[in-house]
């Protein structure tokens, strides 16, 4: 890909980040809206909505206006955040981009490699920030599972499964239900496991995907399997990525084996369920936000004989990720959270799963991403 030279990010340094968010319906009122609201120096300064009185009642003194142009349009929104539906986010994204606004987009980045491509070498061209919301880098379970792998006392990690299920048997009447672009569990759930797997492991050699519709009226798949294979940067590691909206007992959402001990765990992070109940979460802020009531149990051979102990307990913090936004528009970090390569590496999963899925064969992935999207 032939990306074109772009300035230096000029680096906001003093004054608070202002920031329009695109969208409030679940996710933008659920999670973008208190978590912008959360860390200091960011200011949520716009929504675009068309029931003002809901935000209003929820951020009083907020703008609300009616169309994300006049967002963009207004010289003293720095960042646009994109919590609309998935078939969307390209030409709203595009558009901010244009408008010089640095971007942040609710996951799946687009529904499309294509269009996540030409977005990084927009953004890149102009010497925008292009981000995408990976907010399960920061549930407590996964910092620490990252945390005992760094720690070596799994040892080499041969196995890695992780687990999305819930059970939920009636199928929504809302838009991630539907037959659009872009729909369906291996765009939703799936781009949350992909992600992990990722950053724990990197870009993988081959994936094969299953998907299904399981449930009654279902238009879209509510079941994926996907199998990700490595080379020999992880010798002889296999990753199962799962998830099902028709799972009455729910078990282990991770499990991981290494030559020395493994790590499982049940249940997810609290932090999806504290904001939905209303919580305010703040960056460095209240303790007890995002700990984890049921840590993982990390079980090893010392000395020949089983030993199983709780894992050392992270709190997790969704904040992290918008607080790592605004260090690097300060200057202070050398890259956002989620980095321009990793918004295609994602993205690139994504649309290789599904075409195994259509194809119902392994595919294999490039390897890395195209140079140029730093």
């Amino acid at each position: 890909m032939n990306v074109p030279t772009s300035p230096a990010l000029v680096p906001i340094l003093s004054r608070p980040v202002r920031v329009a968010l695109v969208g409030y319906g679940s996710a933008g009122r659920i999670f973008h809206a208190p978590l912008v609201s959360g860390v200091p120096g960011l200011a949520l300064a716009c929504v675009v909505s068309s029931k003002p009185a809901a935000v209003l009642a929820d951020w009083p003194g907020v703008t609300v206006v009616a169309q994300p142009a006049q967002a963009f349009a207004d010289p003293s929104i720095d960042v646009v955040v994109i919590a609309t539906s998935n078939e969307s986010h390209f030409a709203l994204a595009r558009d901010a981009l244009l408008a010089g606004k640095h971007v942040l987009v609710d996951k799946p980045c687009t529904v499309t490699l294509e269009q996540t491509t030409e977005l990084l070498a927009l953004a890149r061209a102009r010497g925008l920030v292009f981000t995408v919301f990976q907010n399960r880098r920061f549930d407590a379970d996964f910092l620490s599972l990252q945390q005992t792998i760094a720690s070596g006392v799994l040892g080499r990690i041969v196995h890695f499964e992780s687990h999305f299920d819930r059970y939920r048997p009636v199928v929504p009447d809302r838009w991630r239900e539907q037959a659009l672009p872009g729909s369906g569990l291996w765009f939703d759930l799936g781009a949350h496991l992909v992600d992990q797997a990722l950053v724990l492991f990197g870009m993988p050699e081959t994936l094969m995907l299953d998907t299904a519709c399981q449930r009654d009226g279902a238009q879209v798949n509510d079941y994926f399997h996907a199998q990700l294979r490595y080379g020999d940067q992880h010798p002889g590691l296999r990753v199962i990525l799962h998830a099902s909206a028709l799972v009455p007992a729910l078990g282990p959402r991770f499990v991981v084996h290494g030559t020395q001990g493994s790590f499982v765990k049940y249940g997810l992070d609290v932090q999806e369920d504290a904001l939905k109940a209303g919580g305010r979460p703040q960056w460095g802020g209240a303790s007890g936000w995002g700990a984890d009531p049921l840590p993982a149990a990390v079980t090893t051979y010392p000395d020949g004989q089983m030993h199983t102990a709780g894992a050392l307990p992270v709190a997790g913090d969704y904040c992290a990720l918008y607080a790592g936004l605004l260090a690097h528009l300060r200057g202070e970090a050398l890259a956002p959270a989620v980095t321009p390569e990793e918004v295609w590496c994602d993205m690139a999963l994504l649309e290789a799963g599904e075409r195994s899925a259509d194809l119902g064969l392994p595919v294999q992935l490039f390897g890395e991403a195209p140079r140029g999207l730093d």
